[in-house]
């Protein structure tokens, strides 16, 4: 097979030995290597495709790695990982022990700064470029690359507020395409709608307002204006704005026609962007889609249900809500900070909010979750989707450390349910006015375990667990969907000897349940999928030493380090919390309570 004009492409040195006219070949070549790629192994497709020719424009202009290129977010950088040594590694992006896929420092040189989060590539580039200047090195470059509605995140905007009061050599390029995940919202996304029309006010150019020099818009398609418009910028000292126009998913048809849905979008035929059928009939739902589905359901019936999200309508599935009642259901954006006081705000006024977001997002959000919404002990229901290991997107996405941020906080509630039939009842009961203040329900990524969950609403007594097994000699309290693996790791074990406990809460602990386990087995397993240290075992531990029951207690969850990504089988196991681990602890334990000198 004849090679590519992209396979002779090791290094970005490789590429600036191109001659320009043969960069719109190089790009076709490139657009084709992800969509093949992405085709069969998934991943993020539409945010790539879009800056296929802006990514050859920055590494054929400027001289990295030693000028300085950050990726705001991260999705857009499998172009950049590509032409940057590792094209003949692709194949194992997202898998176990293969690429990122987010830049990662440790992965490359040319990742200069790890990124997964969105928003954080101006903050990065500047510090980046003031250490230039203090290290005398004032010709270097940093170019901070913000796209897919990052722009519109509050600390986007501390960024260029700092930055235009600097002498720093930065370069902001925003990628605008009018889109994140899902569409974009917001008064910034108008006044860069009309930008994008040639609408130009010199007066009241908000980015010029801040000190930067303001370039475009430009055709982020258009290899030759690119090249150009970046070999002038090269040459401009301080700091710089330049605003190119891109179409996510461009260069396959049915990833510019469906945008969200291509974001990510499984597995496809390559030539035509088909999705490949995958068969769902007779699956439980999602989660996610039992959270978005009994909300409409519960709003129907009550007028004082809010439903808040930051730019994660389609992902949290609040996007039942804001169809059936968009009056009462708000997309604010990529701003975590504002959702939750926004909705604090909102039920100073008696209405009860449910904050649908993403566990790793609320971590953006924690002095507002403490300081707005627990201290004035305000009916917030935290609906935290994607809670524990989320698989393929890794470290960054991973809800490891909700259960332990959260558990500290005085006043806050925090629920974790064993299944959907679990979590349509912690709704139901969190929004019939009896809720005093903060709640917080974790649930986890993919579906659940019930086809028939929408039974009658049972209402939930709020710090009350339930027994699922008898037994006697160890006890084992799982907290939320992990709890499906001790289930099936009991059916392998003798049977009545190991006793199963749903907790449901964290916080309030089941005291009452906790003394009569603790007066009736020899031992304790704790099982959670979040971090070990500070959470849901720890707790456990903190009950027993308060009321000086001396009892072995075994914890089992997320180890102190940070989990890389592959599949979440793959990482329970890493973890030690997969079925399999779980039958030999449980194995173990049993042959040494069942001596008869224990």
């Amino acid at each position: 097979m004849a090679k590519s004009l992209l396979d002779t492409i090791n290094s970005p040195a490789d590429l600036r030995k191109i001659a320009p006219e043969k960069l719109p070949q190089l790009a076709a070549d490139l657009r084709k290597f992800i969509i093949e790629i992405v085709a069969t192994k998934e991943g993020h497709l539409g945010a790539s495709l879009g800056v296929v020719e802006l990514t050859l424009a920055l590494h054929y202009i400027f001289n990295t790695p030693e000028d300085l290129l950050v990726w705001d977010v991260g999705h857009q950088a499998y172009g950049h990982k590509i032409l940057t040594g590792r094209r003949d590694l692709f194949h194992t992006n997202r898998q176990l022990g293969g690429l990122s896929g987010f830049p990662k420092r440790s992965e490359s040189e040319y990742d200069t700064f790890g990124v997964g989060h969105s928003s954080t590539a101006i903050s990065a580039a500047l510090g980046m470029a003031l250490a230039s200047n203090l290290k005398g090195e004032t010709a270097k470059q940093h170019i901070a690359v913000v796209g897919d509605a990052s722009i519109s995140s509050g600390m986007a905007f501390e960024g260029l507020n700092h930055a235009g009061v600097t002498d720093a050599n930065i370069l902001i390029i925003l990628n605008d395409n009018a889109i994140g995940i899902d569409p974009s919202v917001g008064a910034l996304k108008n006044y860069l709608t009309k930008a994008r029309v040639g609408y130009k006010p010199k007066q009241d150019n908000i980015i010029e307002a801040l000190n930067f020099k303001y370039f475009g818009p430009v055709d982020g398609h258009d290899l030759e204006s690119l090249t150009s418009i970046l070999e002038e910028l090269k040459g401009i000292k301080g700091p710089k704005f330049l605003h190119v126009i891109t179409t996510k998913g461009k260069g396959l048809k049915k990833a510019e026609e469906d945008q969200v849905k291509y974001h990510a979008p499984g597995k496809f035929v390559p030539d035509t962007g088909e999705l490949l059928p995958y068969d769902t009939k007779g699956l439980p739902l999602k989660f996610q889609d039992v959270f978005g589905l009994t909300l409409v359901e519960l709003a129907e019936k009550n007028e004082k249900i809010i439903g808040i999200t930051p730019a994660m309508p389609t992902g949290s599935s609040l996007k039942y809500m804001m169809d059936a009642f968009p009056e009462r259901a708000f997309d604010v954006g990529i701003a975590e900070q504002h959702a939750v006081t926004l909705a604090a705000g909102m039920a100073t006024r008696g209405f009860t909010v449910f904050c649908a977001i993403y566990s790793t997002f609320l971590q953006r959000a924690y002095d507002q979750v403490i300081h707005d919404v627990a201290l004035q002990n305000l009916p917030v229901v935290f609906c935290l989707d994607r809670a524990g290991l989320v698989g393929e997107d890794g470290a960054t996405h991973h809800g490891a450390f909700d259960i332990a941020y959260l558990r500290c906080i005085p006043n806050m509630t925090i629920f974790a349910p064993l299944d959907e039939v679990e979590l349509r009842n912690m709704l139901y009961s969190a929004q019939d006015g009896t809720l005093k203040g903060p709640l917080a329900i974790r649930y986890p990524r993919g579906r659940g375990f019930r086809k028939e969950w929408q039974l009658p609403f049972d209402k939930l007594l709020i710090g009350k667990g339930r027994k699922l097994q008898l037994g006697t000699l160890i006890a084992v309290l799982s907290f939320g969907s992990v709890g499906a693996n001790v289930s099936a790791a009991l059916k392998d074990l003798p049977q009545g000897e190991i006793a199963h406990y749903d907790m449901r809460f964290v916080k309030p602990l089941d005291e009452e349940l906790l003394h009569e386990v603790m007066k009736t087995y020899k031992a304790v397993v704790t099982i959670e999928d979040g971090v070990v240290k500070g959470g849901f075992g720890s707790a456990i531990m903190e009950f027993a030493q308060e009321h000086h029951i001396q009892i072995p207690i075994r914890m089992l969850g997320l180890p102190d380090e940070f989990i890389d990504h592959g599949k979440v089988e793959e990482l329970q196991e890493i973890a030690k919390i997969d079925v399999e681990s779980i039958s030999s602890c449980l194995s173990n334990l049993l042959k040494k309570y069942k001596l008869p000198d224990a």
